[in-house]
């Protein structure tokens, strides 16, 4: 079989991996204000070197600076870029995250106290950084999805005095977003992908009582946050891979819904303007295959059937009899494969050592070559 040269691949990942221990007590000590920031960056710059190296090695095609730079997933271009953002914190059961012994956390709040506008190219130089160490493969961006701060903080947590109507709110976000996107074009990045969690939430019950308690309507959400990507990819370059990945909460291991796809399914892969998807199916909690049916013939989707959540590993004839149960609803040709989620939303990480993360990434990788014959894409 036949695999792709370009973006996605056969074989994917998320984007995060494990920050090394030493990473993040330098990441300690620079907070406390113990470390230098040329110390930090520097370590920094070490540390993905060589995570590029792993991903290499590994056999992936599509190369990220593993998130090193980041706190959280959302750092790169929401809340901690925009200087008009403030967080805040709920532990409203309806917006918290559990894990599987059932143990709440909070969730953050975004809270709007100011216009929504561009710094200036946030991402530009860890793309640099990338393309300049990698040997191989393409340099992937990933940028948390701009659906994340409305979906979270809700009308009440946008300043009315700043945005009387959410409209302005929309296209400030919007116009952000376009001009990141054409600063890393502009530099050679050919590959973005969109960390959208809020459109896989709508489905879950306990998410839309919070939206209800809110004043807000799941349906409605779903069709604005369409619109408001459609828009983001109109004004993209066209030869730009643009790939949304939807995701359920992934806090050190811990998720915020449980829903499947079918309730969104007709607009989010019949009237979302992506060409590719990577979609969370590592356990029940994303529902069945039957979504996939809605998935146009022009669309690809990446099977996140690897769970980053929990260390065991999984059994490869399992993994491929998901991938046969998946393709009984869309053409196999059009599905690759990743893990469901980074391994490191959060630098804390998740509850797995390195070697369970290799172990897993290179069981995605060799079931990919088995079924669609994938080898890892050259120098970009």
């Amino acid at each position: 079989m036949t695999y792709p040269l370009s973006p996605p691949f056969r074989a994917e990942h998320i984007g995060s991996f494990l920050r090394p221990p030493e990473l993040l007590a330098l990441r300690a000590g620079h907070a406390a204000g113990r470390v230098p920031d040329e110390a930090l960056r520097m370590a920094e710059d070490a540390a993905i070197k060589q995570v590029i190296d792993l991903q290499t090695e590994l056999g992936l095609s599509s190369l990220t600076d593993g998130e090193f730079r980041r706190h959280a997933y959302s750092d790169s271009f929401t809340v901690d870029v925009f200087d008009g953002v403030r967080i805040s914190s709920t532990r409203d059961a309806n917006w918290t995250y559990s894990d599987a012994a059932g143990q709440q956390t909070e969730g953050r709040v975004p809270v709007v106290v100011n216009r929504l506008t561009w710094p200036g190219p946030v991402n530009l130089d860890n793309y640099k950084f990338i393309a300049g160490a990698a040997t191989a493969g393409v340099p992937k961006i990933t940028l948390p999805g701009p659906c994340y701060i409305h979906f979270r903080s809700g009308r009440d947590n946008i300043s009315r005095d700043v945005y009387p109507g959410l409209d302005e709110f929309w296209q400030d976000l919007v116009d952000a977003y376009v001009k990141e996107i054409t600063a890393l074009y502009d530099a050679g990045c050919r590959y973005i992908q969109l960390d959208e969690t809020s459109i896989a939430k709508l489905g879950d019950p306990k998410i839309r009582a919070g939206l209800e308690t809110r004043g807000d309507n799941w349906e409605n959400f779903l069709d604005v946050y369409t619109g408001v990507i459609n828009e983001i990819v109109a004004r993209a370059p066209r030869d730009m891979s643009l790939g949304i990945h939807l995701c359920r909460g992934n806090k050190g291991g811990s998720w915020q819904a449980e829903a499947g796809y079918d309730d969104v399914a007709a607009k989010l892969f019949r009237e979302l303007a992506v060409k590719f998807y990577f979609l969370e199916f590592d356990s029940p909690r994303a529902g069945g295959f039957e979504p996939l049916r809605e998935v146009p013939d022009d669309k690809t989707v990446v099977l996140g059937l690897v769970s980053t959540k929990i260390a065991a590993l999984e059994d490869r004839d399992a993994i491929m009899r998901r991938v046969d149960a998946a393709a009984e609803f869309m053409d196999r040709n059009r599905l690759c494969l990743s893990p469901q989620c980074g391994f490191a939303s959060l630098d804390s990480g998740n509850a797995l050592s390195a070697d369970h993360q290799a172990a897993k990434i290179r069981l995605v990788v060799d079931i990919a070559r088995e079924i669609w014959g994938y080898e890892p894409a050259g120098k970009f």
